[in-house]
């Protein structure tokens, strides 16, 4: 009698969390402001009546950098009451807690520490890694990755002045991930580092587009910055995406399926269908080297905006100050010049990564185009923003051009690495239900 009594219990606990949906919210992140954008976000999820229901659960993942802002753990963990009491659950993730990690990864997993290393070692990829281990290990259905200068609003350009709106990112989010493998959003505002340039006889029109050229992918190409350029390095919500309901398949471009990294989220309820973030040492990239690994997987674009505040111009929108304007990025700050520079290395680190995924039989030819380009247009931009220090871009390409074949079996061994991962967590499950 107390047998049956118990499985009755135990069926009613099944299906009590058969009913609840595990969401959680990522961040990776260096900067201290994050917990002004998670604020608003905890608004947004208020407004969108989320919170109300007693069927999502909500749980905060944090993957913090101490080093991007010279940052303390307090700066990171400290979060104002107010903020956290529509989470049901917390986890800060830092230097220590990864060490733990690592262990755990070696002592039960049968990992190399190597092989740790490639998952959880340094860089945003890894700090993704560690936010989906940590996230899938604790039963979260599903987890949206949101970047700390991106804004739940929408912006566009429909009459003289700059038009907002706000936007139920996660709600929309939920509303297709259970029939996808991963859905992202679209992004308006400050999304390219590339700021308008006022061309002349020393860096010409023809010149700038023989370097972004260079720089560029299957997304990032000459066309996609030219027309963002000419708003002032503005990109502005897309009002035919504002009014519709529907999400749309991404399509595969040249073995590549592209996304982003936040206004991401990623379906967890069957591990063996997730995979890890890459990218090669201090490069970035991982968003771009997941979306090469995507053929067989459904990705979906859902119809939710963010808007990328890249140069930190306009955090006053956390406060609901809404501008009449956005203003024209120019070439005529260090800051801007910085960002601009520190982009042009960042996409020639993975350039020869990614040619090398998904066009290795014209590898070599398309790197010989590369460094051409590059010696002759890289001369021309140090003259135009008189800093010498542009020519590092081409010393970048020369060294990750050489070492492509060993960061190709990196990225190789941590996908064999995650596999291990989640073959265990789906071993566990299958004891676990048979019980």
């Amino acid at each position: 009698m107390q047998t049956g009594y118990k499985e009755i219990e135990m069926q009613k606990e099944r299906e009590k969390m058969a009913k609840e949906i595990n969401v959680g919210i990522g961040f990776a992140t260096g900067r201290k402001s994050f917990k002004n954008v998670l604020k608003t976000y905890m608004y947004n999820l208020k407004e969108s009546e989320l919170t109300e229901s007693d069927r999502i659960k909500l749980h905060l993942f944090v993957a913090y950098d101490l080093h991007y802002e010279n940052a303390e753990p307090e700066d990171f963990v400290h979060i104002e009451t107010e903020c956290m009491e529509d989470i049901d659950q917390a986890y800060f993730i830092g230097e220590k807690e990864t060490r733990k990690a690592i262990e755990e990864l070696v002592s039960q997993m049968g990992m190399s520490r190597k092989e740790a290393g490639l998952l959880f070692g340094e860089g945003y990829a890894s700090k993704r890694n560690i936010i989906v281990y940590e996230a899938l290990k604790r039963g979260i259905d599903y987890l949206i990755f949101l970047d700390d200068d991106e804004y739940p609003v929408a912006v566009t350009k429909s009459r003289k002045t700059a038009v907002w709106g706000g936007q139920e990112v996660l709600r929309k989010h939920l509303e297709h991930i259970r029939n996808a493998d991963i859905t992202n959003g679209y992004h308006c505002g400050y999304i390219s580092p590339i700021p308008f340039i006022s061309f002349n006889d020393v860096l010409q029109e023809k010149d700038f587009r023989t370097l972004i050229e260079a720089l560029s992918n299957d997304i990032v190409n000459w066309d996609t910055i030219k027309s963002v350029m000419k708003n002032g390095g503005v990109t502005y919500a897309d009002t035919g995406v504002l009014v519709k309901d529907e999400a749309e398949e991404v399509p595969e471009i040249n073995r590549a399926k592209f996304i982003s990294g936040s206004n991401l989220t990623l379906n967890l309820t069957d591990p063996d269908r997730v995979l890890p973030f890459y990218n090669p040492p201090n490069a970035r990239g991982e968003d771009t080297f997941l979306g090469t690994c995507l053929t067989d997987r459904t990705v979906l674009r859902v119809p939710a905006y963010t808007f990328h505040d890249g140069f930190g111009a306009y955090q006053h929108l956390l406060l609901g100050v809404l501008p009449t304007n956005l203003s024209y990025i120019k070439a005529d700050t260090k800051q801007v010049v910085e960002r601009f520079y520190k982009a042009c290395v960042g996409w020639i680190r993975y350039k020869p990564l990614y040619v090398y995924i998904t066009d290795r039989e014209n590898y070599d030819e398309k790197m010989a185009e590369v460094r051409a380009r590059l010696k002759e247009t890289l001369p021309k931009v140090c003259r135009y923003f008189g800093r010498d220090n542009f020519m590092n871009v081409l010393e970048e390409f020369e060294q990750y051009h050489r070492n492509v074949r060993q960061h190709y079996r990196d990225f190789q061994d941590t996908k064999a690495a995650w596999k291990k991962i989640t073959a265990q967590l789906v071993s566990r499950e299958k004891r676990k239900t048979a019980i």
